[in-house]
């Protein structure tokens, strides 16, 4: 076991990668020879020479572009679009050729790549540089779409993703790029749709995933003062959705909440509230509730403390659940149509 940062995990995946597989390239803006924004790449040109690691122009439909070509070639390209807001331009290839292909030619073409997105906020970064852009890939059917929390799990997922023989839209929270942990290395790919307990607990269950985990697990914490007994599971895949553990979770403390960093309106704790109202409806002792990133654009430096979901917002999003001995089924009549 080694202690790395995020960022340095992902660097060793990387490495790790091109090493057992000579298919495997990886190119982006300024992965090369600066080793990119954030150093994930660092290294990688130098070490394994610029048939492996390469630098393109700043075209993002074209690095997507490129890399479909890539995979029917036989390669399994990683490409990195350096921040979130900049893969825009490629949407429509990701969306009309990425997740499309195995289904549009019946199997016979696969797409073995990876893009590599540093996302979300907390480092105060300006709002093309800090958004949370997962809904619009987990909306999209033929994507695998992937957020780690902690440095062990960022080397794992990133090796399963550059394994995987579908297309993967890896988001990497650039505000725990920095955050330390034990990694296994050389270690195995880690299996996709398996969330993990990060806490156990038996009165409520929060439900995170990427940048909002260590939210949550400082939330929990602070709970204890408040004599609530909090559990935190980290999805570590939207998609593939871990139904069973998330549900396992929910029907044994009968109360939810779901913390992410987007936008809440149609966002992706959107869709977890569902999936969890709607299979674990009659163990709730509540509704499911949410706490989110404000339904604006991303805010301007000096605000983002307001923006992004705090401690404080959890804690006092968790204190509206109902804490009496019986549940209160008033709201059960209500969604049934009957009186409130």
């Amino acid at each position: 076991m080694t202690t790395l940062t995020m960022a340095q995990a992902l660097n060793t995946a990387l490495r790790d990668a091109i090493t057992q597989d000579d298919d495997v390239v990886v190119f982006g803006e300024d992965v090369g020879t600066l080793g990119g924004v954030f150093r994930i790449t660092d290294g990688l040109t130098r070490d394994f020479g610029e048939e492996r690691c390469f630098d393109t122009p700043l075209a993002e439909s074209g690095i997507v572009g490129f890399a479909v070509g890539m995979c029917m070639a036989g390669f399994r390209p990683v490409v990195e679009m350096q921040f979130d807001a900049f893969g825009y331009p490629a949407f429509e290839q990701v969306v009309s050729h990425v997740a499309k292909m195995r289904n549009r030619t019946a199997g016979a073409v696969q797409l073995p790549m990876v893009i590599r997105f540093p996302y979300a906020g907390g480092i105060g970064g300006v709002e093309h540089h800090s958004d949370s852009s997962e809904a619009y890939y987990a909306h999209t059917p033929g994507l695998k779409v992937v957020s780690p929390s902690t440095p062990a799990d960022a080397y794992g997922l990133l090796r399963q993703a550059i394994e995987d023989p579908d297309p993967v839209v890896f988001m990497e929270p650039k505000a725990l790029y920095w955050a330390k942990g034990e990694v296994q290395t050389p270690g195995r790919p880690l299996p996709f749709g398996r969330a993990a307990v990060r806490r156990e607990g038996t009165d409520v269950t929060l439900i995170a995933y990427g940048p909002s985990v260590p939210v949550a697990l400082k939330a929990a914490e602070a709970a204890r003062e408040e004599g609530w007994d909090v559990e935190v599971v980290d999805l570590r895949t939207i998609t593939p959705f871990d139904d069973d553990t998330v549900t396992r979770s929910v029907r044994r403390t009968g109360r939810c909440v779901v913390v992410t960093e987007s936008h809440g309106f149609a966002g992706v704790g959107a869709e977890v509230t569902a999936r969890v109202q709607e299979r674990c409806f009659h163990s709730l002792a509540a509704p499911v509730l949410r706490v989110s990133g404000l339904d604006i654009p991303y805010p301007a430096p000096k605000l983002e403390h307001t923006y992004l979901p705090g401690v404080d917002r959890v804690l006092d999003t968790v204190a509206r659940l109902q804490w009496d001995d019986e549940p209160d089924t008033r709201w059960l009549d209500s969604a049934r149509g009957g009186a409130a």
